[in-house]
């Protein structure tokens, strides 16, 4: 894939520039106080990472998917809670509006992120629903002209800092993965609340907070196509999410790997660099060599959803692969740097707590073994 790389040298090298100039100085602050600085979401929505790949027509830049997934790469490479925020709200928050809602919905909801910058959360996880997303309780009673929803999200990102956030209820008591709809909620509606913010590992300056529904009058005009169409809606949004969250990988090992390199250049001990020495060299070279393989599973994938082709398998792939990659660079990143690995004093220890994330959210290591394996026996028994 280094041809992509070569194609978009120029984007990434602007990309860079901002992250370095406006994401870097403020991620260890971020991290400590479990919030971003006033403004500086605004600050990324005037570069357009707010609305990545919204229509024109919309405000959006229309952004192809490499460039998403190099977008979501540089920021995590510095601040693993930035990519998140961006990364979730452009796959999951504006994605089912732009994919499955109408043109009054699209007016409505999406002019506001590209002329306001305002946040759109993604609500499907629930208490006792994560894996298994059919298991959705949150309930919409039709009514005359409009629904009424009660329910519990978990775990959503921008909880509390988002304007407007997708959610799944089902409208059909008979259960079964059918009877699910979605829609958009605003805040603002009576009976939408905000709950407890996570306190959580890593990507901290990124909020995650529950959202209860307490009898929320939903109106016809906020259901995100034909009702009952969600659980599906919601599974081909998670097939472009689990790219970015693969980039968001990808951009935390490439930071933790640098890092490392840097310092195994820099530091020396028993008189030459310790990079010289074997076991610091077999590191790097796996470091690197790992990082160019999940670089081109996400390009891959990235290249398909662009062509319109399948690509449910290869995203699943490449999350799987470049979130353990991941793993991998931001584990071996503390040890190289010894104890200053271990403090706040390097960014690698926050890397290493963002990182876990990235095995979590869009379907966890577990749930993309069984895409893929699911994939590989239909496809031999269609042969």
């Amino acid at each position: 894939m280094m041809f992509v790389d070569s194609e978009y040298k120029d984007f990434r090298a602007g990309v860079r520039v901002f992250c370095e100039a406006e994401v870097a100085p403020q991620a260890a602050e971020a991290d400590r106080t479990q919030e971003f600085k006033p403004g500086y979401v605004e600050k990324l929505a005037q570069q357009g990472y707010l609305s990545i790949q919204l229509p024109r027509k919309y405000g959006g830049r229309e952004w192809n998917t490499v460039q998403y997934s190099i977008i979501v790469e540089e920021l995590s490479r510095v601040c693993g809670a930035t990519g998140l925020m961006i990364a979730a709200h452009n796959s999951l928050g504006v994605g089912p509006i732009c994919y499955f809602g109408n043109d009054e919905q699209r007016e409505r909801f999406l002019l506001p992120v590209t002329k306001d910058g305002v946040l759109i959360a993604f609500g499907l996880s629930e208490p006792g629903a994560g894996s298994d997303a059919g298991g959705t309780r949150s309930y919409a009673d039709r009514k005359d002209d409009y629904y009424l929803l009660n329910g519990t999200k978990s775990w959503i990102t921008s909880g509390k800092s988002c304007k407007f956030a997708i959610g799944t209820a089902r409208t059909d008591k008979s259960g079964g993965v059918k009877g699910i709809s979605s829609f958009v909620l605003e805040k603002g509606m009576e009976g939408f609340t905000v709950g407890k913010k996570e306190n959580k590992l890593g990507c901290r300056g990124s909020d995650t907070a529950y959202l209860h529904f307490d009898d929320v009058k939903v109106p016809f005009a906020n259901r995100i196509g034909e009702e009952g169409a969600g659980f599906k809606q919601f599974m081909i949004t998670l097939d472009g999410g689990r790219i970015s969250i693969g980039a968001m990988a990808l951009g935390l090992a490439v930071g933790a790997f640098e890092i490392a390199a840097k310092h195994a250049a820099t530091r020396k001990q028993f008189g030459r660099p310790i990079g010289y020495f074997q076991g610091i060299a077999w590191k790097l070279a796996d470091m690197a060599t790992r990082i160019e393989a999940a670089r081109g599973l996400i390009y891959g994938a990235s290249l398909l959803k662009d062509k319109k082709v399948p690509f449910s398998t290869e995203s699943a792939m490449a999350k799987l692969f470049a979130s353990e990659v991941c793993n991998f660079c931001t584990f071996e990143a503390v040890g190289i740097l010894g104890a200053e690995g271990y403090s706040e004093k390097s960014p690698v220890e926050r890397m290493y707590r963002d990182m876990k994330l990235t095995e979590i959210g869009e379907g966890t290591s577990e749930i993309q073994r069984l895409v893929i394996g699911r994939a590989i026996i239909k496809q031999m028994m269609q042969e």
